[in-house]
């Protein structure tokens, strides 16, 4: 199962990054972390993320935070 399908947050960064016409690589140096942790963002692999980290890509990419993450209830037929 992918990681965004347990937890129902989905990463829209593709979407974001192919709008502004900038790589991963780009993205990462301006924001100040390594590409690999930002692929595993991009992948929703992350398992957190810090303000800092969120306001600095809001500003790299002239969005709000609800632009770069969104909540999905999870698809599982358990309820708790």
């Amino acid at each position: 199962m992918p990681p965004e399908e347990a937890t129902g947050v989905r990463v829209h960064l593709d979407h974001l990054l192919a709008e502004r016409g900038l790589t991963l690589t780009e993205l990462a140096e301006r924001v100040g972390i390594t590409v690999v942790n930002m692929s595993v963002l991009k992948n929703g692999h992350a398992k957190a993320i810090r303000f800092s980290t969120l306001a600095a890509l809001c500003r790299e990419l002239r969005c709000q935070p609800g632009d770069l993450i969104s909540y999905e209830l999870p698809s599982s037929g358990h309820r708790g």
